[in-house]
Order: structure tokens, then sequence, then C-alpha cells
């Protein structure tokens, strides 16, 4: 199964709450208060948005945390690398690829192909649309995806026979 993590879950109430009113500052307490999480779970989830560039900080008596850019121009993947780390659905999908048989591997391509399309439909989808109640249209073009999936693997098809 094919799933984000809990924090991950959580992360993406925060931001939500943070999105309504984008150009606030709030403190993890606030946050807390507002998702009914712990401030505990809210500080982590805090410091791991700021380390990724998707929030800043401010210390001291007027401090706190606020959106680093408008919601339109975060994407889901930004958020779920914030969080977890790079998107990869299969060890030959990351950026070091230490798969034993990846030399050997007819399915490597395959993978990294769907992995692609993935990371395409997360990053065409922002945080602004994460928000928007689910009756309006969502700005992420499932077509567009599918397509560069089809044109990949249609490249991948030629460089195969090529090598043949």
């Amino acid at each position: 199964m094919l799933k984000i993590s809990k924090l991950t879950d959580y992360g993406t109430l925060v931001l939500g709450t943070m999105a309504k009113a984008a150009d606030t500052q709030y403190s993890a307490a606030e946050l807390s208060q507002k998702t009914k999480l712990t401030t505990a779970t809210v500080s982590k989830i805090l410091k791991l948005l700021t380390k990724g560039e998707i929030l800043t900080s401010q210390r001291g008596a007027h401090g706190g945390y606020q959106l680093a850019r408008k919601p339109s121009n975060i994407s889901a993947l930004e958020i779920i690398r914030a969080m977890e780390g790079p998107v990869a659905l299969t060890e030959c999908s990351t950026d070091h690829n230490d798969c034993e048989i990846a030399s050997a591997c007819q399915m490597q391509s395959k993978w990294q192909i769907i992995n692609l399309a993935i990371r395409k439909a997360l990053s065409e989808l922002s945080l602004a649309d994460l928000t928007k109640p689910i009756q309006q249209k969502m700005n992420i073009d499932l077509h567009a995806a599918l397509s560069a999936f089809n044109e990949t693997q249609n490249l991948t098809t030629k460089n195969i026979e090529n090598v043949q």
C-alpha cells in the first residue's frame, strides 16, 4: 500500500489551517488549539516544514510561524518532501538507487516512469487546491500527467529497441 505517514497527514492539516489566513503568524500553541493536535506534535511538524522552507519562523515574544509563500505556490510534492523526504515508490526511484539488482532488473525504468508521473501530479497540486471544498475543481491536470507518462513510455520503448 502506498501511504503517507500520519505526521505528514497532520502536517497538511496544520498547513491547511495556516492557509486560511496565509499572512498570519501562528504559534505552536495556537495551531495546536485550532487543529486539536498536541503541541508537541505541532512543534515537530513546524520544525520539519521550516527546515523544508515551506514555513518561516521568527523567535521572540512576537515570534511564530508563517507560510513562506502563497498557498498557491506550495505544492503537495514540496509538503511531502519536507515531511518525509524524497518521493520514491521503489529503491530504484530514489536519487541514490542502492538496489542490489538494478543492473539486471527489467522493471527499473517502468517504476521510474510511474514515480515521475506521481511526482508530476503532486507538483501540480497546490496547498490552495488542498484547502478548497471538494466540489470545486482542483488545479491538477491528470491528462497531462498521463500524457507525460505515455511520452516517457514511448521514449523508453524506443531506447530499448535501439539497444537491442
